[in-house]
């Protein structure tokens, strides 16, 4: 190759094919005193710069991780469908023994009357501002001795699970001997007032300062609550009380090899 006298660096390079890989600095080194080199300048043999590591996620890849998360999100969500069924059964259970302990605790430390309501029906001609009663709440006065009934004071006001209600179901153990405490036959959600003549007073319970359960009546008052979901029988929950002593039992269905039986919780 024949190169001019007097001819630039770059063109030299650039009949040789090497401009591409010289650098401006080179260049401006060669140009000599009194030239300028434009360092903005870019170089437009240089080849394309190539980044590895940049390749990004395909819809179809995008695809396949949504389908699994899916499919790991419902396999959980039917895992904990038992538990949570179960975990509102106790707590309908829950609803029904604490008002029960916690009445007659104040009855005794506030040397008081107290009234627990299961159901519609509240005390005859109480007030309540806490809410009216329903079929599936449970509800405490405090009746003042020396009062009128309907002056009693309602101080709570709790509503069951809405998948819970207090109904019985039949395969419910309904003789004596398979019963809670042998209380009722089974028939009956709430059925206080045990042994009472006409009946008594079913859904309501006084206990009195020394820790006893009687009716509004004075009679004792002795009885059992069931709680269940409908249409599942070992949901069923049972709270029982003995109405000399005040003792408050609760008690779940387990399934056995001679069929459903009631064990004390």
């Amino acid at each position: 190759m024949i190169v001019a006298r007097g001819a630039s660096l770059p063109a030299i390079l650039s009949q040789k094919g090497l401009w591409s890989g010289v650098s401006l600095n080179a260049a401006a080194m060669e140009a000599g005193p009194g030239m300028r080199v434009d360092h903005r300048m870019q170089l437009s043999h240089s080849a394309p710069i190539r980044r590895r590591g940049t390749r990004g996620f395909s819809l179809l890849e995008m695809m396949i991780v949504c389908v699994l998360i899916l499919i790991v999100s419902g396999i959980s969500f039917m895992a904990v469908q038992p538990a949570l069924k179960d975990a509102r059964a106790n707590q309908a259970y829950q609803d029904l023994l604490m008002p029960l302990r916690v009445a007659r605790q104040r009855a005794i430390a506030e040397r008081k009357q107290y009234i627990v309501c299961f159901g519609v029906a509240a005390p005859a001609g109480a007030l309540t501002p806490l809410g009216a009663p329903t079929a599936q709440s449970v509800q405490v006065f405090r009746w003042d001795a020396g009062t009128a009934l309907s002056s009693a004071a309602q101080i709570s006001n709790i509503s069951l699970p809405t998948d819970m209600q207090m109904q019985v179901m039949a395969g419910l153990p309904n003789t004596a001997a398979t019963v809670p405490d042998g209380f009722g036959n089974g028939v009956l959600a709430i059925d206080f007032d045990q042994g009472v003549a006409g009946g008594g007073i079913k859904n309501q319970v006084m206990f009195m300062p020394d820790g006893s359960a009687h009716d509004v009546n004075g009679n004792w008052n002795s009885g059992i609550v069931y709680v269940l979901r409908p249409g599942d029988l070992y949901s069923a929950r049972a709270v029982t009380l003995y109405g000399a002593t005040g003792r408050i039992r609760g008690w779940r269905l387990l399934s056995s090899p001679g069929g459903p039986q009631w064990f004390q919780q």
